[in-house]
């Protein structure tokens, strides 16, 4: 049989309100007493029903966060920043994964919703946000996370990423590479629409540039190796001589279709990739990529939560961070 605050209270003598105390507000208790309920709280084994707190109080402890892929090392790195910055809130971060795929995000959506989360940070897949409309009228708060939100109601933290697009374009420019790929998709992702737009902008500012958008369905090291198989078998003078790559796993992927085929980076190929994740450095060719603010990015979103819960009626804020290049080898 299950354990009750009840049960507690007689074995500690006192009364239920004072186990709810040193349970929720301990600092209304004399330390003596919350000592004697905590003691009988081990010898007891007593396990507080939080699901029935969550029903009283309308709202939990824990907040939810889904990102787009969770095998992808830049959202692992967001994730772990949201979840230490949620710890100096007192919330746990439940996490999931939408995989690109709408229908999973809408069910996790559903699923933080049913389970009356503090609020919900997401990465949307696409422009679709009418379920993150509902719930954040119906008062959960939600922030949109790297995505601009400003022509939302949300608030949201993004980085640049047109300036992003621009400045690994631009940089591929400077050393001299006229003929880029921009490698990376779906397009339907703001993310990649928005670096492809910063790519464009790069190479109109220069004589004699072209761009070439070669568009993946996923974000992996899997599609990048494909597009990079696809480009060994052209004639030297029909390829790129640069390319950009949407995130650093697709760099990756086309680095190593080069380096298993004919192609040397950077001699025939310039390469860079986005995200600056970890493996970039450590590649056969260290990547140059464009860093994003991970860190920065995943404890802002909590911020930003827990603002809107502490204010509903503020005005949403859309800080937006600048991505930094960094150059290695590959380039």
């Amino acid at each position: 049989m299950a354990v009750s605050m009840r049960d507690v209270a007689n074995a500690a003598s006192v009364s239920l309100g004072t186990v709810s105390n040193v349970l929720n507000a301990p600092e209304k208790v004399s330390p003596a007493t919350v000592a004697r309920v905590h003691a009988a709280i081990e010898k007891l084994g007593f396990v507080r029903n939080d699901a029935a707190r969550q029903l009283r109080a309308g709202r939990s402890r824990c907040t939810g966060l889904v990102v787009l892929d969770i095998g992808n090392p830049f959202f692992t790195d967001v994730a772990r920043a949201a979840e230490r910055r949620a710890a100096e809130h007192q919330l746990m971060v439940l996490l999931g994964t939408s995989d690109g795929e709408l229908a999973k995000e809408q069910t996790y959506v559903d699923i933080f919703t049913e389970q009356r989360v503090f609020g919900l940070m997401v990465s949307p897949v696409g422009e679709d946000l009418d379920r993150l409309v509902a719930l954040h009228r119906r008062g959960t708060p939600v922030v949109l996370v790297d995505r601009d939100g400003t022509d939302t109601v949300f608030d949201s933290v993004a980085v640049d990423d047109v300036a992003g697009g621009r400045l690994a374009t631009r940089h591929l420019l400077d050393t001299g590479r006229r003929r880029i790929a921009f490698v990376g998709g779906p397009q339907t992702l703001r993310q990649v629409s928005d670096r492809v737009r910063g790519a464009r902008e790069a190479v109109a500012e220069v004589a004699g540039a072209r761009l070439e958008v070669i568009e993946t369905p996923t974000l992996s090291v899997l599609a990048g190796r494909a597009v990079g198989e696809r480009l060994q078998g052209r004639a030297a003078a029909k390829r790129p001589d640069g390319v950009f790559c949407a995130n650093d796993l697709v760099a990756i992927g086309v680095l190593q279709a080069f380096t298993m085929g004919a192609l040397a980076v950077p001699e025939d190929i310039a390469l860079i990739g986005y995200d600056d994740i970890d493996f970039a450095q450590s590649a056969v060719v260290p990547l140059s990529s464009i860093r994003q603010p991970t860190a920065l990015i995943g404890a802002t979103a909590v911020d930003l939560l827990v603002a809107a819960a502490d204010c509903p009626e503020h005005t949403p804020s859309h800080p937006v961070f600048e991505p930094e290049l960094v150059v290695r080898r590959s380039t």
